[in-house]
């Protein structure tokens, strides 16, 4: 039983300085910001101009969708907006000459039969108080007349209608649906562009889900650009160390494959831990807990790989 023991005793103190070594230092990897483009509309994918793994800049086209359908509303957005423009032109350049001159002549015509009207009425009148005509008769021409001056009235209603324009609410409602079919024009030009989807930022093409030919669903993502800027260590920093490890400190950061580690500067510590909630553990369990941090590195990490292993030194913060 010695000989086994002593085999199994030096492995244990090894697996011990291994944990201890784990345990002072926060694993992660490297990242960059990722800058994910969905699709705004389930249309087919009719171009990829760049291929995945390939450097672009701002305002690079990555995918194009189909636009017939969104030209389409377009063109009857942009009617509708010309539809609207004319009806206020009309309203605000008034009536046609060729309607004010016809309207002025019915005026002419009513006051023409008005003293036509009248002078029968009065003929009328003398010709009963001579007893050479009825009562009748003179009735019948004081109805003309007062049909005359009626139609004399309608007439020139009509004319000041003509003449005076529009009325201003019936303007201020063109008005309105104008600015709503510019608003409408504007909108669906927003929709069409975006069927056009282009890199925001520059950097590098990491992903395209979709195949040339497919369609894709609203919401879905059709692009992934990982950002050409410094990589920063994204590690899970050990409860014990938390209180001490905030915004600001400077911490050794181990990268695979580099000799020397680079000093990195702690720029966000997530205030909830990773997992399952601390109050739902004991204290021996929340020892264990573990909190999302992002280390900004120097400028010689720019070109570094993103999804290296990265260790964040601990010593001193427990």
């Amino acid at each position: 039983m010695k000989p086994m023991f002593l085999l199994i005793l030096p492995l244990v103190v090894t697996l011990s300085a291994c944990q201890n070594d784990d345990n002072g230092k926060a694993l992660g990897t490297l990242e960059r910001d990722r800058i994910t483009f969905s699709a705004t509309a389930n249309e087919i994918i009719r171009d990829l101009p760049v291929r995945e793994g390939s450097v672009v800049k701002t305002g690079d086209v990555l995918v194009r969708l189909d636009t017939k359908r969104q030209q389409a509303i377009l063109a009857h957005a942009i009617a509708e907006e010309a539809k609207a423009s004319a009806y206020l032109l009309r309203l605000t350049n008034g009536e046609r000459p060729e309607d004010i001159a016809a309207a002025q002549a019915k005026v002419d015509m009513a006051q023409a039969r008005l003293i036509e009207a009248e002078k029968n009425y009065a003929r009328a009148a003398e010709l009963v108080r001579k007893k050479l005509a009825s009562q009748s008769q003179e009735d019948q021409t004081l109805a003309n007349r007062d049909a005359a001056k009626a139609e004399l009235s309608s007439a020139t209603e009509e004319f000041s209608k003509l003449t005076a324009g529009s009325r201003p609410e019936d303007i201020t409602q063109a008005e309105a649906l104008l600015a709503a079919a510019k608003a409408d024009v504007a909108l669906q030009t927003q929709q069409l562009d975006e069927l056009t989807i282009v890199a925001t930022r520059d950097g590098v093409l990491d992903n395209l889900p979709y195949n040339l030919g497919e369609r894709v669903a609203v919401g879905s993502f059709v692009a992934v650009v990982l950002a050409d800027r410094i990589p920063y260590a994204r590690v899970y920093v050990p409860s014990s160390a938390r209180v001490h490890f905030v915004p600001g400190l400077e911490v050794p950061v181990y990268v695979d494959g580099l000799e020397q580690p680079l000093t990195g500067t702690v720029r966000w510590v997530a205030s909830n831990p990773s997992f399952t909630p601390y109050y739902a553990l004991t204290e021996d369990e929340r020892s264990r807990l573990m909190y999302l941090a992002e280390i900004d590195l120097p400028e010689s990490a720019q070109y570094l790989p993103t999804g290296v292993p990265a260790q964040v030194g601990l010593e001193g913060l427990k």
